[in-house]
């Protein structure tokens, strides 16, 4: 009999706390040549000081196939509930990770 792993498929432990999720309304990214460096930020109104939440670190292979993924799970979601609206305005904060930074 063959195991999950042979079989091309992953065993994925969801511990209670994690399951729980964070909330985050602001990502910042930065990335070198190596690895692409996500921090997912909770900016909450009225007060000056924004708190990361998450930092995840992955390779750019990773970052495109995660890019590819979200894509496609938004185009599904907009057919099921309609086009997500979008605010103009962008916060922008003056925050270097040491490399390039994107905003999403």
């Amino acid at each position: 009999m063959a195991s999950a792993e042979q079989q091309g498929q992953i065993n994925i432990e969801l511990t209670e706390e994690i399951a729980e999720g964070e909330y985050a309304n602001l990502a910042m990214i930065a990335h070198s040549h190596s690895e692409f460096v996500i921090d997912f930020i909770r900016l909450m109104p009225g007060i000056p000081k924004a708190k990361v939440k998450s930092r995840v670190v992955i390779t750019p292979e990773h970052a495109k196939r995660f890019l590819a993924a979200l894509e496609e799970n938004i185009l599904k979601y907009e057919q099921s509930f309609g086009a997500i609206k979008q605010t103009p305005e962008a916060p922008s904060f003056p925050l270097n990770f040491g490399g390039t930074i994107g905003e999403a």
